[in-house]
């Protein structure tokens, strides 16, 4: 038999949804694959833009101690969602409880319940974050959700989670300062216009 028999048997059976994901996220490396509400996406490699906005984020949360014993500050950890049977998102950046290793569910995603935090800074499937995933977060009840907006040039900010809401939304522009909520372990201060700077590509 063959291997490629091996890995497809012709038995007529489709693949499921989440066995397509992790197809297409082996074919393409660096790309992110996600299934949010039932719909599969697949984004491309983000800018170097992204990436730094994305470390300077870190800093204050580091400065803070999350990074510690109580919690951990990760990026682009799974987090496996109560929307559908095989729905999960990658956030770029999170807020989790230290023992999170614990909460595994499947593929290589964790339970909601050990998230303190998620934080997405847009790319070019900036309506994803602003829209669907803030429908799949407040499901999931995770306690705050960040977004960083580099389309309109603003950080969204998102707590108490109703049903599939956020009770909480606020908008900052540059020149405020943002003060997150302590429910995250810590006090957390973000400077809207230092963030949309660094996600400013240079070309």
């Amino acid at each position: 038999m063959s291997a490629a028999a091996a890995e497809h048997p012709c038995d007529g059976e489709p693949e499921t949804l989440l066995e397509t994901a992790n197809r297409l996220a082996e074919q393409h490396p660096g790309y992110r694959v996600e299934i949010i509400g039932g719909v599969l996406t697949v984004a491309p490699p983000p800018d170097g833009a992204h990436a730094r906005a994305l470390t300077d984020l870190m800093i204050p949360f580091l400065a803070a101690g999350l990074h510690g014993e109580e919690s951990k500050v990760l990026q682009a950890v799974g987090l496996w969602l109560p929307g559908g049977p095989d729905d999960y998102a990658i956030p770029d950046l999170a807020v989790v409880d230290s023992d999170f290793e614990e909460h595994l569910v499947e593929n290589n995603c964790y339970d909601p319940a050990v998230f303190r935090l998620v934080l997405e800074v847009t790319s070019s499937n900036y309506q994803q974050d602003l829209r669907n995933k803030v429908t799949a977060y407040a499901e999931a009840k995770i306690p705050a959700y960040v977004i960083v907006d580099r389309k309109h040039n603003r950080v969204h900010v998102l707590t108490d989670p109703i049903a599939n809401d956020y009770d909480t939304h606020r908008i900052h522009a540059a020149g405020e300062q943002i003060a997150l909520p302590g429910s995250i372990g810590a006090e957390v201060k973000l400077d809207v216009a230092a963030l949309l700077r660094a996600g400013e590509r240079h070309s």
